[in-house]
């Protein structure tokens, strides 16, 4: 079963400007999509949340497999010019964003590649469209804006100029994030503090109530 448009993804060309870069909007192909968005884990709250700690099944599951297979990684190392063979990798999700979040940044040098996406049926909101920016100072200032629905594939290779925020926006706003990273320790690093987070909102939601 595919769930990925490999083909759209061979055919869009690797945007240079103002760094490397690749949208693609339904990459989940429209049939797939409301069967993997049924079995989108749920999750006790905003922030990023690692597998380990969710009921990852279904079409979910499947779609994971995909975009963490070998076939998909040759694509992206094709596309990217880039050689992945050994990198480990790791991937969180989310389901809610906070007004505190989007704000302008590279990501970690430990990041090699960042994979983004979204999950949301649609989306009408202005804020919360992730903008690539020109500069770590100017929101405003983007060369193209990623709409946060449908399946929409956002792919860019981390650098010291590669800045992306959105704007303010509170609420549901579900999203993969998958990296390929430097080392297995910062994957290690990384998914354990996650984990423990997730534990502690699983937690306050059991006591207090909340999102689940």
């Amino acid at each position: 079963m595919t769930y990925l448009d490999t083909d759209a993804f061979e055919r869009t060309p690797l945007e240079r400007e103002p760094y490397d870069h690749i949208v693609i909007e339904n990459f989940i192909r429209p049939a797939m999509f409301k069967a993997v968005s049924a079995d989108f884990p749920k999750v006790p709250g905003p922030g990023s949340h690692p597998p380990s700690e969710l009921d990852i099944r279904g079409h979910f599951a499947g779609l994971m497999d995909e975009l963490l297979g070998d076939d998909f990684r040759h694509a992206l190392e094709k596309k990217f010019d880039v050689d992945l063979a050994g990198r480990p990798t790791m991937y969180t999700v989310r389901g809610f964003v906070r007004e505190k979040d989007g704000q302008i940044h590279t990501d970690t040098k430990t990041k090699i590649i960042t994979l983004l996406l979204y999950m949301n049926e649609g989306w009408e909101s202005d804020g919360g469209r992730l903008r690539i920016l020109r500069s770590g100072t100017d929101l405003e200032d983007f060369k193209s804006e990623v709409p946060p629905y449908g399946g929409t594939l956002l792919i860019f290779r981390r650098s010291e100029t590669s800045w992306h925020g959105h704007k303010p926006q509170s609420g549901p706003r579900r999203a993969i994030q998958l990296n390929w990273v430097t080392s297995q320790e910062v994957v290690d690093q990384e998914q354990s503090r996650h984990r423990i987070s997730t534990r502690m909102k699983k937690l306050k939601a059991a006591v207090f109530g909340g999102a689940s």
